[in-house]
């Protein structure tokens, strides 16, 4: 990261922090950011809208002792590059995570998303069969609305930034009491969204040229829907995990699993959108137990 460039608030025990260079000739990649920690198998994480690595704060230092896990802050977001002009739809963006699987040279991986990032895993998996052992999908980002189901306020603002004219003024606006109540909207336990975390997601969220970002992230979710044709070619092992109070309704769901019809399927009582945030012990139980 340029010097210039603000510095992550939140260290999570036992990371390291990296980057990878844009290849040679891709003129419209940028340096990707990952955090590093433990031992074991490799494991990719990947975050949500509008977050970034640190959201997996509290399973990262859970399943460190089974894994060497990767979590990748997704092209543009967090603290990787931002490059005027870059794409951020889905193809984009899951180019982004086999670059890291590519350049690393990872095999035997097992892709942990959540949201956004569950449907990149699923269609990382589906490009790099030789190299994805497993895929763990946490509530799939696959619906019309995305996060606008979560409230009235998220409709608004969400509808505002996709205002042509005033989209992207609208992008550039995050008083902290609106984001708080909009990521709150993915939670039944309110008090998941710990404080530091918010400041952190906002100092991001400050970066020149993220507003540009955050609007085109909201601007591709019709791609984030048309990847779901891209489940049926995925084969490696899937486990389907679903908050109970998800954004996306049963319909959805059943329309999953009938694309990934050997999936195994976990639905969790009582948690929202963000299940890394509220049963982060839940998940590790799954991914430390191995399948």
């Amino acid at each position: 990261m340029p010097s210039s460039e603000p510095r992550p608030t939140i260290h999570i025990p036992g990371t390291t922090s990296h980057t990878l260079a844009p290849r040679a000739g891709h003129r419209n990649e940028g340096t990707l950011r990952y955090l590093k920690a433990g031992t074991g198998a490799p494991l990719v994480l990947l975050h949500t809208v509008r977050t970034q690595a640190e959201h997996f704060r509290a399973l990262i230092p859970l399943i460190a002792d089974q894994y060497t896990v990767y979590a990748l802050d997704l092209p543009g977001m967090g603290y990787s590059e931002i490059v005027p002009g870059a794409s951020y739809d889905e193809p984009a963006m899951r180019e982004g995570v086999k670059r890291l699987l590519t350049e690393l040279d990872l095999h035997d991986v097992t892709l942990v998303g959540e949201s956004m990032g569950a449907v990149l895993a699923l269609t990382a998996a589906a490009d790099l069969p030789e190299r994805v052992r497993r895929v763990v999908a946490v509530n799939l980002y696959d619906f019309p609305g995305g996060i606008a189901r979560s409230s009235l306020l998220a409709r608004v603002v969400v509808g505002g930034v996709l205002t042509p004219g005033v989209g992207p003024v609208v992008a550039g606006v995050e008083p902290k009491p609106v984001v708080r109540r909009i990521l709150q909207g993915g939670l039944v336990d309110k008090t998941a969204l710990r404080e530091d975390y918010l400041d952190e997601l906002l100092q991001v969220g400050g970066r020149p040229g993220y507003p540009s970002v955050a609007r085109a992230v909201y601007q591709s979710m019709p791609s984030l829907i048309a990847a779901r044709s891209r489940y049926p070619e995925v084969k490696a092992p899937v486990h389907l995990v679903y908050g109970e109070k998800d954004w996306s309704r049963p319909s959805d769901r059943r329309a999953d699993k009938e694309l990934l019809p050997a999936a195994d399927f976990t639905q969790v009582s009582g948690a929202g959108h963000f299940i890394a945030l509220e049963r982060p012990d839940l998940l590790a139980d799954l991914l430390n137990a191995g399948e």
